[in-house]
Formats: structure tokens, sequence, C-alpha cells
């Protein structure tokens, strides 16, 4: 079993779900980013349990060399889609997807299924497969 095997396991056992795993630095200092969902949403208070059942897994297997934090949160109102499952998880909302050409397609995401999506935008429907797509993040119109 590998180390996101163990930290999923961990997270389900918190009835949650791992939405995304980050690995990033910021100011210098390693960041072991552990994103989550939950039915009913996700608090402070989920955050800090599923955070006491991960960090004994990461003393035994360190995710990253050295000094590092470990942050537990939600992925946020506008957060970024990688997998099929994110995407079908947002049918409804407002997306915006690059693609590798650089064009970037903005609206309503309609259908979702394994091999591709469905956007309303202002010029009509589009369907863009996930090998098409570069980036793509759900949006919020303050």
């Amino acid at each position: 079993m590998n180390l996101e095997e163990s930290i999923e396991i961990a997270v389900r056992g918190c009835n949650a779900e791992v939405y995304d795993i980050v690995t990033t630095k910021e100011n210098g200092r390693g960041i072991y980013r552990v994103l989550v969902t939950c039915q009913d949403g996700i608090n402070l208070d989920k955050c800090a349990e599923i955070s006491r059942m991960i960090s004994p897994i990461l003393d035994l297997d360190e995710p990253i060399y050295g000094d590092y934090n470990l942050e537990v949160s939600s992925p946020g109102i506008e957060r970024k889609l990688k997998r099929p499952q994110h995407f079908k998880a947002s049918i409804s909302e407002k997306v915006r997807v690059k693609d590798f050409n650089k064009d970037i397609l903005e609206g309503e995401l309609k259908f979702a299924d394994d091999n591709e999506i469905k956007i309303e935008t202002e010029h009509g429907e589009e369907i863009i497969s996930y090998d098409e797509i570069s980036s793509a993040s759900t949006y919020y119109e303050w």
C-alpha cells in the first residue's frame, strides 16, 4: 500500500474523501496539502480530526524531504478540476477550461462522464475530451 492509499483510508475513516493531494513550496518551506470533501461539508474541527489521523502515517512515510507543514482543508469554492470525478461532482457549476492551444472556455458545466465534458458557453454548447484539457477549475462570479 502506498502513502496516498494509506491517507485515503484514514480520511474515509473520518467520513470524508480525499479530493486531491498537493505538494508545494511557500516561503521556502515544503507544504503537503491534503484537500478533503465531506457530505456534510468541511469545517475546522473535521480538518483537525483528519490531520490527527494522518500525521502518524506521515511520520512513518515522509512525503517531502526535510521540514514541511501538513495542511488539511477543503478544496474551496474555486477549485481545480483534475479527475473525471471532480468534473462529475461539479455539474451545474461555472467552470473555466483551458486547452493545450491556450484557448479558454467559460460557462456552466452541463455534463461529464469518464471521457468528456459539455459546457454551455455564451456561444452555445462545447464538448471537450479530457485529453484536450490543459487545466480546469470552477469559478464563482462575485
